[in-house]
């Protein structure tokens, strides 16, 4: 009768742990991690995607049919070329005051007390509640862009343009989205984060490029306008969607990026140690 041996582990063999495992691999897994709670919240509430779904559908219908005729001089179509991409724009920004606004509301509810007894990097929550805002943009993309070529929206661009156009977008969501998780940090209430959101998307929205060309606005507010990271964006995104040479709005734009992230994820970090 033969007999089966269980083998030993070898001694001189170290387990797997996360422990073992580089500091930085930690750090992402457990945003990761933080990110998928965050999307699983909201698959939850469906009702929590309106600002990327219908907003931007009721923007660019209310916009193209109701002032188009006045602002373009009665060519609906072209000035739905000239829209769409402001309105990406414009929305893209305006759909990051959610995440202050729900990260301010977890903080009220002691749900980041939960995070501190946690061995996870401090800032990690908040790395994972901005990756998975990830999503919300995609579908803001889809959607927006979907509604759009059934308006009558046509690219003129080939299709590395058009994917420049949208990553360009995203990545000035991701950095733009700081802003709202600082205020969210600061203010005391989730209904003030949108209010003092509010106050800083709207200017810059109408501030721009986004409904008018810039030549038709009083030489004062051209100088405001020109210098704003929302036209920047705005103007490569035209510029990549219909293929036009974009110039250096896609370097501002990128600038734009570079000092959003230095300026407020310290800023925001820092807000969120203190608070919690």
């Amino acid at each position: 009768m033969s007999t089966i041996t269980a083998l030993a582990p070898d001694p001189t063999e170290a387990p797997v742990t996360q422990q073992s495992r580089p500091a930085v691999i930690r750090y992402l897994s457990h945003c990761l991690v933080l990110a998928k709670r965050s999307l699983i919240k909201t698959m939850r509430t469906p009702e929590a995607l309106v600002d990327v779904t219908l907003q931007p559908v009721i923007f660019l219908a209310l916009f193209t049919y109701i002032f188009g005729g006045a602002i373009a001089g009665g060519s609906q179509s072209q000035y739905l070329q000239f829209l769409l991409p402001g309105i990406l724009g414009q929305t893209i920004a305006m759909a990051g005051i959610s995440l202050g606004s729900n990260l301010n509301s977890d903080i009220e509810k002691g749900v980041f007390d939960r995070f501190r007894a946690l061995p996870i990097g401090r800032s990690a929550p908040l790395v994972g509640a901005v990756l998975a805002d990830f999503v919300r943009y995609a579908i803001l993309i889809v959607v927006t862009l979907g509604v759009g070529m059934i308006m009558g929206f046509r690219f003129h661009a080939p299709a590395a343009g058009v994917i420049g156009g949208i990553a360009l977008m995203i990545g000035f969501a991701l950095s733009f989205v700081w802003v709202s998780v600082f205020i969210g940090m600061k203010a005391r209430t989730s209904g003030a984060v949108t209010g003092i959101s509010m106050l800083i998307v709207m200017p810059l929205s109408f501030g721009s490029n986004v409904f008018v060309p810039t030549g038709t606005m009083p030489g004062w507010l051209q100088a405001f306008v020109n210098v704003n990271p929302m036209t920047h964006l705005v103007s490569s995104i035209r510029a990549l969607f219909t293929g036009a040479p974009a110039g250096s709005d896609v370097l501002w734009t990128l600038g734009w990026m570079a000092a959003l992230l230095i300026v407020f994820v310290p800023l925001a970090v820092r807000a969120y140690r203190r608070r919690v």
